[in-house]
């Protein structure tokens, strides 16, 4: 991903790195589209917390990571279309142009 970005001439010390993209569509898919955080975990191929452990667990909610990815596309595709994006600091439009620019890069496989 890193490299995918410095191809793209973003700066992976300053402005935004693979992992950055990560965090940022943890967050927004939690706080602004509602997703489950355990959904949001594992599509991140995140281990999730389990009383019952890792053994027994074996879930892998692929009907919701399914509507959660489409709703992250059709979110992506309303950035790159011109939303309103309202900066938080002064690299918050970039991120999110970013983001919105290079949706192909942001894309989460199943």
């Amino acid at each position: 991903m890193n490299a995918a970005l410095h191809r793209l001439d973003y700066d992976t010390q300053k402005d935004i790195t693979g992992h950055g993209f990560r965090a940022m569509a943890r967050t927004i898919l939690h706080e602004k589209l509602h997703f489950d955080p355990v959904v949001i975990e594992h599509q991140l191929a995140h281990s999730v917390p389990d009383a019952l452990g890792t053994a027994y667990n074996r879930t892998k909610f692929i009907k919701e990571r399914k509507v959660m990815m489409q709703t992250w596309a059709d979110y992506l595709d309303t950035l790159k279309a011109g939303a309103a994006v309202i900066p938080l600091k002064d690299n918050t439009l970039k991120t999110e142009s970013a983001c919105a620019t290079h949706i192909d890069t942001l894309r989460f496989s199943l």
